[in-house]
């Protein structure tokens, strides 16, 4: 989510400097945030999951960054585990249509129903003039996630979901199937 004091205003934030793309333009931030993760692995189980991912050379630049952090902790002498599995959120339509390629580079994808839903329908869902071509069910919709599934499974690769189509009922059937 855009944090107000920390970037400038934009007329369109939802398309604009936000999620990975502000990781990736402001690394100081990014850069606490990996060390942080790479030390609470020590603990535990931990995941990185990049969000709103729309091409390969985003995931290969946040890759170059977790190396990065991992070598200053280790330059530091602070406990870190390296070994976090690394994934990505579909939430963009790019990725859908890169999700083969993008498995290459990820260890496990989560869709992120709500945006792919927004950005592939072209509909603001805090417009009310247009919040109800917000459509789950819509065939592209369950084409797109089919598609993304369809290469985890080629692949090997964990999916998850997010959003509120994950926690929808009536759409337990349709992803299942």
């Amino acid at each position: 989510k855009a944090v107000a004091y920390a970037t400038d205003p934009e007329d369109n934030p939802a398309l604009g400097l936000r999620a990975i793309r502000y990781c990736l333009k402001k690394p100081e931030v990014f850069k606490i945030q990996l060390r942080a993760i790479l030390r609470a692995a020590v603990f535990g189980n931990a995941k990185i999951l990049l969000p709103m991912i729309s091409s390969c050379e985003e995931i290969r630049l946040a890759k170059d960054m977790i190396d990065e952090a991992a070598r200053s902790l280790e330059v530091e002498k602070i406990p870190f585990n390296r070994e976090v599995d690394i994934g990505i959120m579909i939430e963009v339509p790019s990725a859908v249509i890169m999700a083969e390629a993008m498995a290459d580079e990820a260890d496990f994808f989560s869709i992120g129903t709500n945006d792919l839903i927004q950005y592939t329908l072209a509909i603001d869902r805090g417009n009310r003039q247009v919040a109800h071509l917000f459509q789950p069910f819509h065939p592209a919709i369950i084409r797109m996630i089919k598609q993304v599934a369809d290469v985890c499974k080629k692949k090997g690769k964990k999916i998850a979901m997010c959003g509120e189509m994950a926690g929808d009922p009536l759409a337990v059937p349709i992803l299942l199937g």
